[in-house]
């Protein structure tokens, strides 16, 4: 479900750095759901790792699991205001998004758009020309990384949020947090990568 989209379009055929919300972008506790738009947390280092990636020339487009609208824990209309928070954080700290898309079903449901299903990355690709080859997934759950194998992309870990239980449970290349794999992954503005 798209949450947000942003009117300017960018260059055809961009990569994209797809990016997990809770967890990645913002602090998390397990068992705990945000539900109001003042929970949202921003971690010290994401607006220096989301102005890296765009600088890099990744549009920046946040795919999450809001499986709390489907649990009963919040509205359809509070999970769209926190995205909506997070757009807002994000353009007070000089990162402007393209796109933000939340599946709000409980895991029961058996949707087409919970992580790892691509609902939410199709959905991405129905609203913006991207490049895949070149675009990755990123996020601290091992639903993150199954979405990019199933999708095909390169997943990386970060070790924020649910990252160090994830990073125990399998073999992934996974990073401190979201800056250090910003400063890690290509720039595909360098002339000599085109």
């Amino acid at each position: 479900m798209r949450a947000w989209l942003a009117r300017r379009r960018g260059p055809a055929g961009a990569p994209a750095a797809f990016l997990d919300r809770d967890g990645t972008l913002n602090r998390n506790t397990h068992g705990v759901y945000i539900t109001r738009p003042e929970q949202l947390k921003l971690y010290a280092r994401v607006p220096a790792a989301l102005k890296l990636l765009a600088k890099k020339g990744y549009r920046l487009i946040v795919l999450s699991n809001q499986s709390g609208v489907g649990r009963g824990y919040m509205t359809l209309a509070a999970a769209r205001a926190i995205s909506l928070e997070l757009v807002e954080q994000l353009r007070r700290e000089g990162v402007e998004l393209d796109a933000v898309y939340f599946c709000p079903h409980a895991p029961s449901e058996g949707c087409a758009c919970r992580k790892p299903a691509p609902g939410l990355l199709e959905e991405a690709l129905a609203d913006r020309r991207l490049d895949l080859r070149r675009s990755f997934v990123a996020g601290d759950k091992a639903s993150d990384l199954r979405l990019a194998l199933r999708a095909g992309l390169k997943g990386y870990l970060v070790m924020t949020g649910a990252g160090k239980a994830a990073a125990a449970a399998g073999k992934h290349a996974a990073f401190r947090d979201l800056l250090a794999l910003a400063r890690a992954v290509p720039d595909f503005n360098d002339k000599e990568l085109k």
